[in-house]
């Protein structure tokens, strides 16, 4: 793309911020008990300002509410999402970038602000604009822009409950470089993602090097949580020590990641929510068995093992 045809699509893409990819719609139901109880249980959020009406009604509250983090929810379209959406704004964008070789696309980040507390009976409207594009960027996944819209909710008066952001970069896919190398002329063998570690999260994974799954537990109210954060959902105690884990558990759920394949990582590989014994959940692998066999409600026993050449992870086993 010359200099004239670059500056032509930058209007182009440009002339898209401010644009309104959907007015203010209401969804289609009001915020209700049903739907709060089953994000409730799918999270496993216990918190009675959500769930126990009669809790609720001696708090200053006077009532439930529902979870903030469901702000996004009640405008959701459903199923009826995958039969097509109709023309709007940011689906322009999108075929626009494309139309210049920007197909790539990558969800970067969500920001969430919480304004007010909506509860049963309350209706949520929701308003999405594009707020803005970035100048030309360089990145690992390769050149391209990122985008941001800008959903404003809002209850049946008309005030703000809160806004999300959510920024995509659209880019152009480069070509991956080849394997690299080994010091003896063979191609290295690709390792997994490395797990982040943090500040709130390092102490864990130090835990797993040495064979041994922590689950963190408030020191004032007792309350075991994970994955690791630094304060208590119960009490918002920042004290905090662990106990550890016999790794004996149940399925909750489970998928089977079948494509793409992902080098560094089996095929097929079985991804679960294991129940501990202790009362939390755990994401983690299952092995030494096959998709088919797997049930809701199996039992499971853990073990630490070395999954490629620098990593320790723990896998569950059909107990």
């Amino acid at each position: 793309m010359n200099a004239d045809e670059q500056k032509a699509f930058e209007e182009e893409i440009y002339a898209f911020v401010g644009r309104e990819v959907c007015p203010p719609t209401p969804a289609p139901d009001d915020v209700n008990m049903a739907m709060i109880r089953q994000w409730a249980e799918v999270l496993g959020e216990t918190n009675p300002a959500y769930l126990d009406p009669a809790w609720a009604q001696q708090s200053a509250r006077g009532k439930t509410i529902a979870p903030p983090a469901m702000m996004y929810v009640w405008g959701q379209e459903g199923f009826a999402a995958t039969r097509g959406r109709a023309p709007n704004a940011q689906v322009d964008l999108v075929e626009t970038f494309n139309r210049y070789g920007y197909t790539g696309v990558l969800g970067t980040n969500v920001k969430q602000e919480y304004v007010k507390e909506v509860g049963p009976g309350d209706n949520v409207s929701m308003q999405m604009v594009i707020d803005n594009i970035s100048e030309r960027k360089t990145t690992s996944r390769g050149t391209g822009y990122f985008f941001e819209t800008l959903a404003t909710f809002t209850d049946q008066a008309g005030e703000v409950v809160g806004t999300q952001r959510f920024k995509v970069l659209k880019f152009i896919p480069q070509e991956q470089p080849a394997a690299a190398s080994s010091d003896d002329g063979g191609l290295e063998v690709p390792t997994r993602i490395a797990s982040p570690r943090g500040q709130d999260n390092g102490w864990w994974w130090d835990a797993v090097d040495e064979g041994k799954v922590l689950i963190q537990r408030c020191k004032s109210c007792q309350t075991l949580r994970h994955p690791p954060r630094p304060m208590c959902g119960e009490c918002q105690s920042m004290e905090w020590d662990s106990i550890e884990s016999s790794l004996d558990g149940e399925v909750l759920s489970y998928t089977c990641l079948r494509h793409p394949a992902i080098p560094g990582y089996p095929k097929d590989p079985i991804c679960a929510v294991i129940k501990l014994g202790e009362g939390t959940n755990i994401v983690s692998n299952l092995v030494g068995c096959e998709y088919e066999d797997v049930q809701i409600g199996m039992r499971v026993k853990g073990k630490i093992e070395q999954v490629d050449e620098k990593t320790l992870l723990p896998q569950f086993y059909p107990a």
